[in-house]
This record gives C-alpha cells, structure tokens and sequence, in this order.
C-alpha cells in the first residue's frame, strides 16, 4: 500500500533461493530511474566543473574577465594593452614591472615586435593573468 501522496509502485520483490533480494519493476519505472541517475551524474559533473574552476581562480590559474575585454581579445585587440588598461596601468608601470622600455612595450603593443616568450611570462605576472591570456 503506498503512503499519502507518493506513487503507487508496481514493484514486486522476489526472495531467491541463495538469499538475494531481487526487485522486478516495470520497464517505464525502470527508464525512469536510469534517468534519474544519468541526471546525478551530470550533477556530479557540473559540480566539479564549478569546484575546478573556483580553484583555479583562486590560484590564479583563470581570471574572470568583463564582457568588455573579453570582446576586445576577441576582436583581435593586442592582448597586453588589453589587459594593461583594464588592469589600469599605464604603459610606463608595466615597462617598469617587466624591465623593459615604455618604448619597447609600445611597440609590442602596437604589433611591431612580439617580445620573448620569458618576457610574456614576465607580462602575465605583472598583469595578475595566465600566460595563455597573452599568447595568440
């Protein structure tokens, strides 16, 4: 007999010769359940996909971006100036973080030179941002 407000089951139990307990339910009880469990899965999933990410922006691993950056980098905007700007530093701060020129940041900037990669490793530090944020 179900109990107030809880479906009735069609589910018969069988008690087998070895001891086991088997229960026999219909095939849509059945669908039901494996939905039910592929949906914790995804759960499972989505939770650590939020707990991964949570800790890598702790770590410093990602950052979250504006939507606004976020479309600059996108539309091709030199990567360093990008992050410069919306990390509100002026050329001068980042060429002496890094120790290079402010002429030589501008020209990476601009597109004429692309630095080496030790000095985009420099970059990502002073810019509080991955590495792969600045490499195209």
């Amino acid at each position: 007999m179900a109990k107030s407000g809880t479906a009735k089951s069609n589910v018969q139990f069988i008690h087998t010769p070895g001891g086991d307990d088997l229960a026999v339910l219909p095939r849509n009880e059945y669908d039901r359940l494996v939905a039910l469990a592929a949906e914790a899965q995804e759960d499972v999933a989505a939770s650590r996909i939020v707990r991964n990410s949570a800790r890598a922006l702790k770590e410093g691993r990602e950052v979250v971006l504006p939507k606004a950056v976020a479309d600059r980098l996108a539309k091709g905007d030199n990567a360093v100036r990008v992050i410069r700007e919306w990390r509100d530093m002026i050329q001068g701060e980042l060429a002496v973080a890094v120790g290079i020129s402010q002429n030589y940041l501008s020209e990476i900037e601009n597109g004429r030179r692309k630095g080496p990669a030790e000095l985009q490793k420099k970059f990502a530090r002073a810019l509080g941002v991955p590495i792969d944020l600045l490499i195209e």
